[in-house]
């Protein structure tokens, strides 16, 4: 079972706080330069996480990073950054694929 949510042009303290939790360079600094204006977050079983982020990035103009977690519990979870209505469509996908009505 996924945990999709979304965010819509993020504040700059939830940015310092990916900026951190991320380690994908290029996605690093379009975040950090203002590029991306909507983030989509993936969590869940590893393998299920990977497939929903390639979903994702095959369904619209987004890119996925890993999103990395800190002890006691380590967070496997993807981010989809991108435009607003790329984001959206990417994860409205991923809820399709996860529900058994999406041609992933």
């Amino acid at each position: 079972m996924l945990t999709v949510s979304f965010i819509n042009t993020p504040t700059k303290g939830t940015v310092r706080i990916l900026l951190r939790r991320i380690f994908d360079d290029a996605v690093k600094e379009k975040l950090n330069n203002g590029l991306i204006t909507a983030i989509g977050f993936i969590q869940g079983p590893i393998a299920t996480v990977l497939a929903a982020g390639d979903i994702a990035e095959k369904t619209s103009d987004v890119e996925i990073a890993e999103i990395v977690g800190n002890c006691p519990q380590h967070i496997t979870m993807v981010g989809v950054f991108g435009d607003t209505s790329s984001v959206s469509e990417a994860l409205k996908a991923v809820e399709a694929w996860e529900k058994g009505t999406g041609n992933g």
